[in-house]
């Protein structure tokens, strides 16, 4: 690997901006993008008690001027005039996509909030296991979602109910936006592709509006659902001859080609897209880099990797008896046309058989059974192994994983040899030379609280080789690229109960501070609010400095380090408190990260 790679393009030590001051113009490739104002520090770390007198000054103050002074504006003079069209409702934001017009909610903190907006027709009957097409054309103005705050169902993941939440009519995106634009207004883009190991929409309700305030309203947010599990992912010949392989994928993709084509209705700019993904989605954002060999289809500037999840990747080949399994359950491995079939049964019953299964030779199920399959088009072939050959498209990108990526996903061990078993239950394909070597690497460790003697083992093990080792693929390959600005981060901010409970720093744990802990569906951790509260503003800085200048240093909170490109000696930034630091990947790391990349055909990863 080189000893150099491509350093910002802002320099080497890029300048910070404080807390109200304008931001430079950074020398990216986007040269528009300049800021009205810096991050806006969020309001969970603003409570500061020796303004508050001021405070109140100033609102009394502001409500006498505007008794005294007739405004032009009217009663809703904290928002501008907008053009709406003839039945709209003046009390809510219409945005006219051509097919559709949208009435989204104003929020009370200068953000518009659209939610369950179309992006693709119901992939149902016919359109099962199908490439998504465009949304059917329809009349008025489609409010009911927006008008009671509701996001749309998600789509149908493993042993989920079908109901209003959870549906095979799933394919919605959820926008965030300044209120205050137009057509013309062109701010970054943020789109996040939701995890869930490709069996689940796993991070489907979390909102977008904290990061858009944030940023000083200067983003637009977008995220959306994409079919999963057997919905999304069943393969076989059957589904590439009368299908689409890959349909998870295939709505993802569709989406970014959405946001070219509609994104500037909600103030956004189609040539400033950054596609973040966690998880599944993080390796969904690996893939897409890899889609059609690397092709560069103008839909996406930049991207931020979160906990990249490469689980095994198939060739179409290895699936059919998957195929074969499901058809069988389903009464249809008898009929002349077993792909009509499967689209005749009710969405219920199709449903039930949404599940797992071993994998052949094997007892037990794998954690992951429906994952992407190497179609020889979408995907022609294993991500990192497109990645080493160069074949990708190069854009600044900014990744990383959690401390103890794999300790919520593997069950309590107390010996090697059911370390072992556990591994190959998930790679079938490895060896007894290959398990040996995995043994050797991974001992018996010190041991955690409220679990088996080679649990911290069969953690490691599995967090390196599932996520950690391909995301260092990925970084190094984007490093000898030479041609784009890359950054990686270890977090590491602790939270006492989870520690106590044995799992580390685990998968994910780094949501609340991105998105801000009270915009998860589900309430994080207390330590968010209390002694970890001052994560939030230091990673929603990078974050959000990132997605505006593709450099995540522009506008890094005041008093937070430079966070310097990954390079030749494997430097990354490790997000913990009080203080974040930048370190080298140790020798130890480096070696059993060799190893998964050296077996990455046994693994169907390489």
């Amino acid at each position: 690997m080189s000893s150099q790679c491509v350093t910002s393009k802002t320099g080497p030590v890029p300048v910070v901006v404080r807390e109200g001051e304008a931001a430079p113009k950074p020398d990216i490739a986007d040269p528009e993008h300049q800021p009205a104002a810096a991050v806006t520090q969020p309001k969970w770390t603003r409570y500061i008690p020796s303004v508050l007198f001021l405070a109140v000054f100033l609102a009394v103050l502001f409500l006498l001027v505007f008794l005294l002074i007739p405004s032009p504006m009217g009663i809703t003079g904290s928002q501008p005039a907008r053009e709406e069209p003839e039945d709209s409702d003046a009390t809510n934001p219409v945005v006219d996509l051509g097919y559709s017009r949208y009435a989204g909610t104003y929020l009370n903190n200068g953000v518009s909030q659209y939610l369950g907006i179309r992006y693709a027709r119901p992939p149902t009957g016919d359109l099962r296991w199908r490439a998504p097409v465009e949304p059917e054309q329809t009349k008025g103005i489609q409010k009911a979602k927006e008008y009671l705050k509701q996001f749309g169902p998600v789509c149908l993941g493993l042993r989920d109910t079908a109901g209003n939440e959870v549906d095979e009519d799933c394919l919605t995106a959820y926008i965030w936006g300044p209120s205050n634009v137009t057509t013309e207004t062109k701010l970054p883009v943020m789109v996040f592709i939701q995890g869930g190991g490709y069996t689940h929409n796993a991070n489907a309700n979390w909102n977008g509006s904290q990061l858009v305030e944030a940023s000083g309203l200067n983003i637009v947010y977008v995220s959306f659902n994409y079919r999963v599990g057997l919905w999304g992912f069943l393969a076989g010949e059957a589904v590439r001859k009368d299908g689409s392989l890959n349909a998870g994928l295939l709505d993802q993709r569709f989406l970014l080609q959405w946001v070219q084509k509609h994104i500037a209705s909600f103030g956004g700019d189609p040539d400033h897209v950054v596609i973040q993904g966690l998880s599944a989605g993080s390796g969904s954002v690996a893939l897409h880099m890899a889609a059609y060999g690397g092709r560069d289809d103008k839909l996406y500037a930049g991207s931020i990797l979160q906990s990249t999840f490469l689980p095994a990747h198939p060739p179409v080949s290895e699936l059919e008896w998957q195929f074969n399994h499901t058809a069988k359950q389903a009464g249809c491995q008898g009929a002349a046309d077993r792909m009509k079939c499967l689209r005749s049964i009710s969405r219920d019953d199709l449903q039930k058989l949404n599940d797992a299964s071993p994998f052949p030779g094997r007892a037990s199920n794998p954690l992951y059974y429906w994952t992407p399959c190497l179609d020889g088009e979408l995907l022609q072939d294993h991500v990192t192994e497109m990645f080493a050959q160069g074949r990708f498209h190069k854009v600044p990108a900014l990744l990383g994983t959690v401390t103890n990526e794999g300790s919520t996903f593997v069950p309590d061990v107390s010996s090697a040899d059911q370390l072992v078993s556990s591994v190959v239950d998930n790679f079938p394909k490895l060896n007894s030379s290959h398990t040996d070597e995995l043994i050797t690497l991974y001992p018996k460790e010190d041991p955690l609280p409220q679990h088996d003697t080679y649990f911290p083992s069969l953690s490691r093990a599995y967090g390196e080789g599932t996520f950690i080792c391909p995301t260092r693929t990925i970084l190094n390959a984007l490093c000898d690229s030479g041609d784009v600005a890359t950054w990686s981060y270890r977090y590491n901010v602790e939270d006492n109960e989870t520690v106590a409970e044995g799992f580390g720093v685990p998968h994910v744990s780094e949501a609340p501070a991105v998105w801000a802990p009270e915009m998860l569906p589900s309430r994080p951790k207390e330590s968010y609010f209390t002694y970890n509260a001052g994560s939030v503003s230091l990673v929603m800085h990078y974050w959000l400095s990132f997605v505006r200048f593709l450099d995540p240093n522009v506008q890094r909170m005041v008093g937070a380090p430079v966070w310097h490109p990954w390079s030749g000696n494997q430097s990354r930034l490790v997000l913990q408190l009080p203080d974040p630091v930048m370190e080298n990947v140790t020798q130890l790391e480096r070696a059993r990260c060799d190893f998964w990349q050296s077996i990455g055909p046994a693994i169907n990863q390489r």
